[in-house]
């Protein structure tokens, strides 16, 4: 469980956060809406870590993260954390499979057991043709699947994502979706996720709305008719590593 506590952030005299009160339960789909502005973005790299808050606190099962030093928060992130974005950031000189297997080995992975691991997923999320394929030969559906299983690697906990559909045409958004429930269903992944997309809002548990750097609602999955969280997740298919996920690339 993720717990955010009067979280504020500022920059200069612009106020972006404003005493945000927040819990992400584990096994959940979470969706951040709201418009451009209202502070999504920045309570997501708060919440995951790649930025901190004024005052406030940020705690992943009951442990506080803000006290944590540089080094030991950049492991914490890398073990547990997991990051999906718009525009995939693959590094263009290496294959899929290398992009995929890279937070595993910055983990100290060894190489053998990283590429294996990138290749499950990758293999798991119907891209077993395109293993030494370069992002710039992958569509855009393919390439986000690819970030997806880059996020996945290290088993994390959480994986954050901030507008993953952002770039897709409306059959990869359908297929996004898919993985993200099928992935919530199957490993009991909990996702948190920044989105204008109604097509993710309408899988999440949870729609959490913002407006000039507060929450101002939360919907639960009864009244947003959203799928209800799973009772008993099967972890069965989540690997042997018992390691969590990568910092951002």
């Amino acid at each position: 469980m993720i717990r955010l506590e009067g979280i504020t952030k500022s920059y200069g005299d612009l106020c972006v956060l404003s005493d945000i009160d927040l819990t992400v339960h584990d096994h959940e789909i979470m969706t951040i809406v709201g418009p451009s502005g209202a502070g999504k973005t920045t309570l997501l790299q708060i919440a995951g870590t790649l930025d901190s808050p004024d005052h406030g606190t940020v705690s992943y099962d009951g442990m506080d993260i803000t006290s944590l030093s540089d080094r030991r928060l950049s492991d914490f992130r890398n073990r547990h954390i997991g990051f999906i974005f718009q525009f995939h950031q693959l590094l263009p000189e290496f294959t899929a499979q290398e992009n995929v297997a890279l937070p595993m080995l910055i983990g100290g992975e060894s190489k053998k057991r990283a590429m294996k691991r990138a290749a499950e997923l990758l293999d798991d999320l119907g891209l077993s043709d395109r293993l030494r394929h370069k992002p710039g030969q992958l569509s855009g559906g393919e390439r986000q699947r690819a970030a997806i299983a880059r996020a996945l690697i290290n088993n994390p906990g959480v994986i954050f994502a901030d507008e993953p559909t952002g770039s897709l045409d409306s059959r990869n958004r359908d297929d996004i979706c898919d993985v993200i429930t099928r992935l919530r269903r199957d490993l009991g992944q909990t996702f948190v996720i920044v989105t204008h997309d109604p097509s993710i809002a309408s899988i999440a548990d949870r729609v959490v709305d913002m407006a000039d750097g507060r929450i101002v609602g939360i919907h639960t999955s009864e009244e947003a008719g959203s799928p209800k969280l799973p009772q008993e997740p099967d972890n069965s298919n989540s690997g042997d590593n018992p390691e969590r996920t990568e910092k951002a690339i």
